[in-house]
């Protein structure tokens, strides 16, 4: 990883300090929550009873880094393990790993594969039936319940809160893929501002808890997806010339990250100097890993599964996903983008928070600058 590490720290750090620099012992971070789906889940998948034995369970998921299945949708480590080996924290607890408030003591992570923000009852009315029966108010439901845990022990919650990351990986694109599944982007588009009030409760009921540094995570291109791409196939003007991604699905994307943007801007300027609130791109770095791959170390076909079966351009069958019998693994994955047609390799995932982490850099300096 670049070596910028420390800085981003004392960025963070320096610009919460304008809310404690009276307050001592709020120095460094000790720990991290996380929130999101499968691109930042690191193995509560693999025990919610619904989704245990799936694919992230069962090699060739984890071989590259783990030598074995983590629980992770990857051949290795995610966007959020960089980002912990980056703050030098301790990796956080899968929330249904845990029992005591020992636990998560140094850090819980809330994510769970399949996950939507909105909730089951609200996408009934919509016509759509989530993967699993998980949404963002579950996930903060169950950091309440760590709170509780922390709250009946000899723990400092609100020291607890202060010294921590809140890191609220992607969560919305599942919510976007099965209304897309419907052949509607419409009702996808409908969704954006749902999402976004969702987001904000849950960014909310963190910060009344003592959050104080959170960090948010956009959209991904989803035209950019191989599944995406496999399962609708279009013609020539459905295409962006430049990375050949379905250009009404990114549309979305960008859509949905115009208005997370609004949603940040609007709540930091609630709060004043009381918390550190920054955007994190994901977005971007996809694109020009996939515009560009052989300058960034990848190989020529970044819209294709590494680990899959139906060949083609994308490489991507659900009959054949990775993991099954009827799938095959390329030699290299480090020259993919896409481990599986819907999750990102661990290359790709270095590379996304390399440049997530550039553009917190960046958006943390402008933050003090303007004090």
């Amino acid at each position: 990883m670049a070596p910028a590490a420390p800085l981003l720290v004392v960025l963070l750090v320096a610009a919460e300090a304008f809310a404690y620099a009276d307050t001592d012992g709020y120095g460094r971070y000790s720990r991290l929550f996380a929130f999101g789906n499968s691109l930042t889940d690191t193995g509560n998948s693999a025990i919610f009873p619904v989704t245990a034995g799936g694919p992230f369970t069962r090699l060739p998921y984890g071989e590259t880094y783990f030598g074995h299945p983590s629980g992770r949708a990857s051949n290795g480590r995610l966007i959020l393990d960089f980002l912990v080996e980056e703050l030098k924290v301790p990796e956080p607890t899968p929330y249904l790993a845990g029992r005591t408030a020992a636990d998560f003591v140094n850090g819980a992570n809330f994510a769970l594969g399949g996950a939507t923000a909105l909730d089951q009852a609200f996408l009934a009315t919509k016509g759509i039936k989530p993967f699993v029966p998980i949404s963002l108010a579950n996930e903060t439901s169950w950091f309440q319940n760590v709170l509780q845990l922390l709250d009946a022990s000899d723990y400092d919650q609100r020291k607890i809160m202060a010294k921590s990351v809140f890191y609220v990986g992607e969560i919305g694109v599942n919510d976007y893929f099965v209304a897309l599944s419907n052949n509607s982007v419409d009702l996808a588009v409908s969704l954006v501002p749902h999402i976004i009030d969702t987001i904000r409760s849950a960014l909310t009921a963190m910060i009344a808890a003592g959050a104080r540094t959170l960090v948010v995570t956009g959209m991904l291109p989803i035209g950019c997806e191989p599944q995406q791409l496999a399962l609708f196939p279009g013609g020539p003007g459905d295409y962006d010339p430049t990375t050949s991604c379905i250009t009404r699905f990114n549309v979305l994307a960008e859509h949905h990250n115009h208005m997370l943007r609004m949603m940040l801007r609007e709540l930091r300027s609630s709060y004043g100097r009381s918390l550190t609130l920054l955007y994190a791109d994901v977005y971007r770095p996809v694109l020009k890993a996939i515009a560009s791959p052989a300058l960034y170390g990848f190989g020529d076909t970044p819209l294709a599964a590494c680990c899959g079966g139906g060949g083609g351009p994308n490489n991507f069958n659900f009959v054949a996903f990775c993991g099954t019998p009827a799938s095959t693994t390329c030699a290299d994955p480090s020259k993919f983008v896409s481990w599986d047609g819907i999750h990102f390799t661990e290359a790709a995932n270095r590379f996304i928070a390399r440049n997530m982490i550039k553009g917190l850099l960046s958006r943390a300096a402008a933050y003090i600058a303007t004090d």
